[in-house]
């Protein structure tokens, strides 16, 4: 499940007919689970005949789990097919947990292990109903957790360059250190107006996919496989901003390496022109979307060219 390849079914696929079948499934295994769970909830263990009936019951869920997962094909989006596999294999994952519980734990009592375990399972089977519909709704979904990602970091960095606020004070106990005038724990001047540049940066990315995700919520169509091809480029470029805005953030901390931040900055903006150049050529942007697109290039370039002003005289 987590590295195979599903086969191209011969038949037409049918989205709804999937859904169901995979919700049956998940719902069949949740029951298997608290059948398995409840057998060794007591002495005595089952037979060996009652053992192999059960192990059977257990072993067909998860094949019939895996297979209908094997059903989605690729081209019904690569965001939907990575969300509905992530909720199947932590099926699986959780029934090969709590076999192992049950095979390692006396059965004298219930164990707080195999309550947890079993628990497990059902949680993992109730995630079917969860899981969005189609790939418009996978990348909704895909966008907002990126969002939710990048406001948290926006937010530390702002809480951080507050005024006179020591950088690492949560870290580092002036008594244990002494007085520090240490230019290594606090921000200049030269590097507050450099910050102040990439601060800009960061929130345009803000802005960026709140765009992109609005306009995914208003326009994005799961129709065709070209909708759906041009959906999961922007999930997937729109995936880069997160890791580009930590490892701005990092070299945003004394002692400033203005080089460093100037490196960082122009990697976070050419993926950010590159999510605005996919979502402007994309069916998401109808010609009502263009003026954010083009205002949000305009912010991108206008805060690069602020740190590479700050930082011209370091090359």
């Amino acid at each position: 499940v987590a590295e195979g390849e599903p086969g191209e079914g011969r038949e037409p696929f049918e989205l709804p007919r999937f859904w169901d079948a995979l919700g049956q499934t998940f719902q069949v295994t949740s029951q298997e689970a608290t059948k398995l769970s409840l057998a060794f909830s007591r002495p005595p263990p089952p037979s060996a005949e009652d053992c192999q009936k059960l192990s059977e019951a257990v072993q067909n869920a998860i094949l019939a789990v895996a297979t209908v997962y094997y059903w989605l094909p690729k081209g019904q989006g690569t965001t939907l097919r990575k969300m509905v596999r992530d909720a199947t294999t932590e099926v699986v994952e959780g029934m090969i947990q709590l076999t192992d519980t049950i095979l390692n734990a006396p059965v004298e009592s219930l164990s707080q292990e195999q309550l947890i375990s079993t628990g497990g399972v059902w949680e993992a089977c109730e995630q079917v109903s969860n899981l969005p519909r189609d790939n418009q709704a996978a990348v909704v979904s895909a966008l907002g957790a990126c969002l939710g990602v990048v406001k948290d970091a926006v937010e530390e960095m702002e809480h951080a360059l507050v005024e006179g606020q020591d950088p690492y004070g949560d870290i580092m106990e002036d008594e244990e250190l002494g007085f520090r005038g240490n230019r290594d724990t606090y921000w200049s001047e030269a590097d507050r107006q450099l910050l102040s540049s990439c601060m800009g940066l960061m929130k345009a990315s803000k802005a960026c996919l709140k765009k992109v995700l609005a306009a995914v919520k208003a326009h994005g169509k799961a129709d065709s496989p070209e909708q759906i091809a041009q959906l999961d480029d922007l999930a997937d470029i729109a995936n880069e901003i997160s890791p580009s805005i930590d490892e701005l953030a990092l070299s945003m901390y004394p002692p400033v390496n203005p080089l460093a931040v100037r490196l960082n900055a122009a990697k976070l903006a050419s993926v950010l022109k590159k999510v605005l150049e996919i979502a402007k050529a994309s069916h998401v942007c109808p010609p009502s979307e263009e003026g954010w697109v083009q205002f949000l290039t305009g912010a991108v370039d206008h805060n690069m060219s602020k740190v590479k002003n700050f930082t011209q005289g370091q090359l």
